[in-house]
């Protein structure tokens, strides 16, 4: 096995614009090569509950609908969902992906909704069915589905929340100091996507502690301001939090918060710390606070309302990130279809004030610049960064990205050797990496610019990762449709980044994990607390073997590799220390 990087520059590519998330398939409108199997980008098994197991009726129904059956409707149901609704909305609104609603689909027509289905476009929609994601018969399901007016999921409120709520573990009968030897500040909460888990891991030994059961598809993982609590959210909405003292680290409480979600966060300001949790919801649009030592929901706020810049009715503004102010005590709430970013002031839930922001639509991820004073955040369907001062409560500039659909993650600081502070994203659609400068009183020239833009890899990246310890940045992208790159990752060395257009190395991490079966795909790097290794998920099929690499950061070479019968698709990887200092 070949353990050194390869060094090369950018390779050219005709790689469509990938609009999708974690959700949806790298595959895009081609005839698919003789030699590319396409991986688990799409490939869900729900846990919960999603749209077609609500049973949801067909609604208002017309003469000339097409022909569906009820049994039907629940399965296209459940198809959007796992497929489509992460891009497209629950109601086909739009955001990521195109609008879906009637008035646009019906003078499409059939033909023309099962063909794009079919083959998909290169402006970001899989090629459903000629990717073999669908068969023949969901094809032409989907397109009549798309027919329909779309189905409303019911609402979820605190009764349906304080019945889904679970308290396992009062907080009276948790340990009163730390029961077990895990270096918990080096631990690595591991996303097993398609188990409906997460694996704590030791960042020293790499021995997995537990394995937990949680729910469908989580997407992130944080940490309580003392580091005793982890909290996850999947993307059916399902909260699990995880008591780190406990001799075996194991969930206390648990609740439901909508249908659909993506997003939690906990209160970190002095006097605050543990006290609160905040988790955002797809469906409904609304977020709710709860108790930060149980889950006990306390306030439920809607998000529907005006989108900033048409002041038209949207009644489906998701909530996307969420992070927790450093400089006040409020919880920073992007709000996708509206365009806005709302500062909620959790010092009083009973009077609850909430700034709210202009910025721009589609806000998606992104995280703060080194300071941990402006927060910097993806408009990613409209090719922008919007940048909030967090201590004033301002917006502070919207930038051009100058790529297609910017996915930072949380992004990634680093000290540029001409331009100072920057934040650097990668981007879904187009294999460019843009470096915005975040220093206003050093580098004023600077300050809110795109200073820099270069290639990486190819399209498809979700992820740039770097560390203050680290002269490298690594950018992945595992959504590529080629499947060498979407197993490789691009790294930089900053201090060399004084050319127009610097050079990379290519590190084989898919290779170097010694799979040989499937498409794995290599995912978000996250690094041990002390900044000297870098860990990279090797993301294959469900039944397939995956993998997670270990990678030594001045060296660039293999350091370890973890395989383990339980590592089933693992994804998000998350360091307690890391992530709970906003280290990035």
């Amino acid at each position: 096995m070949n353990t050194q990087p390869i060094r090369g520059r950018r390779r050219l590519l005709a790689s469509a614009a990938l609009a999708v998330a974690l959700g949806a398939s790298g595959a895009v409108a081609q005839e698919k090569p003789a030699d590319h199997v396409d991986g688990p980008a799409a490939a869900y098994e729900p846990s919960m509950t999603t749209l077609g197991q609500l049973q949801l009726e067909i609604p208002g129904r017309k003469a000339d609908d097409p022909v569906m059956t009820q049994e039907e409707f629940n399965e296209a149901s459940t198809i959007y969902f796992e497929r489509c609704a992460g891009c497209h909305g629950v109601l086909r609104k739009g955001a990521t992906g195109k609008p879906l609603t009637t008035d646009i689909t019906r003078a499409n027509g059939y033909e023309y909704l099962q063909s794009f289905i079919n083959y998909g476009s290169p402006a970001g929609m899989p090629n459903w069915g000629t990717s073999g994601e669908m068969t023949e018969a969901q094809v032409d399901l989907m397109a009549r589905y798309l027919l329909l007016e779309p189905p409303a999921p019911p609402e979820f409120g605190m009764p349906e929340m304080r019945a889904s709520w679970k308290l396992i573990v009062p907080p009276a009968d948790r340990p009163t100091e730390k029961m077990n030897d895990i270096d918990i500040d080096n631990l690595f909460s591991v996303t097993l996507r398609d188990s409906g888990q997460v694996a704590l891991i030791d960042g020293k030994t790499y021995e997995i502690h537990a394995v937990i059961d949680t729910g469908y598809a989580v997407h992130i993982s944080r940490i309580s301001a003392s580091g005793r609590y982890l909290f996850v959210i999947g993307r059916d909405a399902l909260v699990n939090m995880v008591d780190l003292w406990m001799e075996t680290p194991a969930t206390v409480a648990q609740i439901k918060v909508g249908s659909e979600a993506r997003s939690i966060e906990t209160s970190k300001m002095e006097g605050y710390e543990d006290k609160y949790a905040i988790a955002g919801s797809y469906w409904p649009p609304q977020y709710v606070i709860m108790d930060g030592d149980t889950l006990e929901p306390l306030k439920i706020e809607s998000t529907r309302g005006m989108i900033y810049d048409e002041q038209t009715y949207h009644p489906e503004p998701r909530v996307a990130s969420i992070v927790a102010s450093h400089y006040n005590p409020e919880f920073i709430v992007n709000v996708k279809e509206t365009g806005k970013i709302l500062l909620v002031d959790y010092s009083d839930i009973k009077n609850l004030k909430v700034t709210e922001i202009e910025a721009e639509r589609f806000l998606h991820d992104g995280g703060f610049d080194s300071t941990k004073r402006y927060f910097l955040v993806a408009a990613n369907a409209r090719g922008k960064v919007a940048v909030v001062d967090t201590k004033e409560g301002e917006l502070t500039a919207l930038i051009e990205t100058g790529g297609a659909t910017p996915h930072p993650g949380r992004g990634a600081n680093f000290v540029h050797p001409v331009y100072g502070p920057v934040w650097a994203t990668s981007h879904l659609g187009d294999e460019t990496v843009a470096l915005i400068g975040t220093d206003p009183e050093g580098h004023a020239d600077h300050a809110w610019k795109m200073v820099q833009s270069f290639y990486a890899l190819g399209g498809g990246s979700l992820f740039i990762k770097t560390h203050p310890e680290s002269n490298h940045l690594y950018v992945d992208a595992p959504l590529n449709p080629d499947p060498e790159i979407s197993a490789s990752v691009a790294v930089f060395k900053i201090d060399e980044m004084t050319e127009a257009e610097p050079e990379y190395v290519t590190l084989p991490i898919g290779e170097w994990a010694g799979i040989a079966e499937g498409q794995p795909r290599v995912v978000q790097g996250e690094f041990n607390k002390e900044g000297t290794e870098i860990w990279f998920s090797v993301w294959n099929g469900k039944e397939q073997e995956s993998a997670i690499v270990v990678v030594d950061d001045k060296t660039l070479e293999l350091k370890h590799v973890i395989k383990d019968p339980r590592l089933i698709t693992p994804t998000g990887k998350f360091n307690v220390f890391n992530t709970r200092q906003d280290v990035y």
